[in-house]
């Protein structure tokens, strides 16, 4: 499973880099807007910056609902650099545009994803990802590790190429999950990814570990 880390803030990046796991980013103008960054330019501008860190493929969002505007807005996005991939919302002007960008050669990534039937949808139109929220379904009491496992089945049965990008995860145990069940990226804080270390055993062997080569050295 790859692993996509979702933010905008190039520290984050970096960070998540250094691991030497990442795969990608997910990022879109909220997560911007909260570090400051408003404005078309601006933002693709931090896009760019984006791309030119993170070898592997870049989510940048369009903003509009109609067919045409996406259209715009997509070729001007993925024009900005070659790994950028153009992220569409889930609706028929959007599956619209995902067939557009399908027969053009420019990746997409289908977001807002709550259902199979969305999935085949996005499938069927070529999207080159597809989003499922995972937390989001949970937060309605519904299950979102449940989706992910129904669509990877469904995907299964067909030659559709279209990769499931487990989204709106919210811990470790949600990444682990989504591994179990057939997600093929999982995008993801840094804090999350950064928490599949962690273990109550591990930390208590460290630190004997730790206390034992003290006395070692003594």
């Amino acid at each position: 499973m790859k692993f996509f880390i979702d933010t905008a803030d190039l520290s984050e990046i970096q960070e998540g880099l250094k691991l030497g796991i990442i795969d990608g980013v997910t990022t879109n103008p909220s997560l911007m807007a909260k570090l400051g960054i408003k404005g078309e330019k601006a933002i693709n501008d931090h896009y760019a910056k984006i791309a030119e860190m993170v070898p592997g493929p870049v989510s940048a969002e369009v903003l509009s609902m109609s067919y045409e505007k996406m259209i715009s807005e997509g070729q001007n996005l993925s024009s900005i650099a070659s790994n950028i991939v153009v992220k569409i919302p889930m609706c028929l002007e959007g599956i619209k545009a995902i067939h557009f960008f399908k027969q053009k050669g420019v990746k997409t990534n289908c977001t807002l994803i709550f259902s199979a039937a969305q999935a085949i949808m996005a499938a069927k139109a070529g999207a080159t990802m597809i989003s499922p929220f995972v937390g989001r379904i949970d937060d309605s009491s519904w299950d979102g590790i449940q989706l992910i496992e129904q669509i990877a089945h469904i995907f299964s049965q067909y030659t559709w190429d279209t990769e499931i990008l487990a989204a709106s995860i919210r811990n470790p145990l949600h990444i682990v999950k989504c591994a179990e069940v057939g997600a093929d990226i999982a995008t993801c804080p840094l804090s999350a990814i950064q928490g599949l270390v962690n273990h109550p055993l591990t930390t208590i062997g460290i630190d004997k570990f730790l206390e034992d080569t003290k006395k070692f050295m003594e």
